[in-house]
């Protein structure tokens, strides 16, 4: 096996985020932007103020996108550098029973209890005939595109909520679109979790929804 085509296996995962990281990516959004409508007086709201804290909510929610989508970046780097630190590990120990238990440590609970002890300790061999792993290329274009996939689910999510104060003047109308906008997508959200996961359908994204909007008085609760 060539270099380039190991290092292409051991990197290659699902860059593009599975539906359980974009849904949280969104919840955040969400409770991001909410904390802010939330702080919304129908009766004294002022059609400037709404106006500067809307622009603080998308203002807040452009930067934890950002930050979230650079802490993925950083979290890739590291678990591969991990993953080749212990690759390199097993390449250079020549005592099986250590390899096997380097091994163990590393892979899944489920995967190495499905193993037997002999399985593990030719797992082990085989790993030791592969060529040595570089650091080179750790984050990959399809990492990239996860980053942006981030941005753009923590920062457009916030947009439907915003859009109704902008569309209507009375304040009352507006905020009462916004919360059912938000309510809307919180439960879209917890639909695709039960798909990915086989859950009820109604039941899950009603739980979701209601997650969701204790997450956000807790966080108003405490000054969020």
């Amino acid at each position: 096996m060539s270099q380039t085509s190991f290092w292409n296996k051991l990197i290659k995962k699902n860059a593009v985020l599975n539906p359980v990281d974009r849904i949280s990516e969104v919840l955040f959004g969400l409770i991001m932007v909410l904390t802010f409508t939330g702080a919304i007086s129908v009766s004294n709201g002022d059609r400037q103020e709404i106006r500067e804290l809307l622009w603080a909510a998308l203002g807040c929610n452009l930067a934890w996108g950002l930050v979230d989508g650079i802490m993925y970046l950083m979290n890739v780097l590291v678990e591969r550098g991990h993953a080749i630190k212990v690759l390199k590990k097993l390449k250079q120990n020549k005592d099986p029973d250590s390899m096997t238990n380097i091994l163990k440590e590393e892979l899944q609970p489920l995967v190495s209890e499905l193993l037997t002890q002999e399985e593990m300790k030719n797992l082990a061999l085989r790993i030791k005939t592969l060529p040595t792993p570089t650091s080179k290329n750790l984050i990959t274009g399809k990492d990239l595109l996860a980053f942006l996939q981030i941005f753009a689910l923590v920062f457009f999510c916030t947009l439907p909520v915003a859009i109704p104060f902008a569309l209507f003047s009375e304040v009352g109308l507006a905020l009462r679109f916004s919360n059912g906008v938000a309510l809307v997508l919180l439960f879209i959200g917890g639909l695709v979790l039960a798909r990915y996961a086989g859950f009820r359908p109604f039941v899950t994204g009603l739980v979701y929804t209601l997650i969701g909007v204790g997450l956000v008085f807790i966080t108003m609760a405490l000054g969020g």
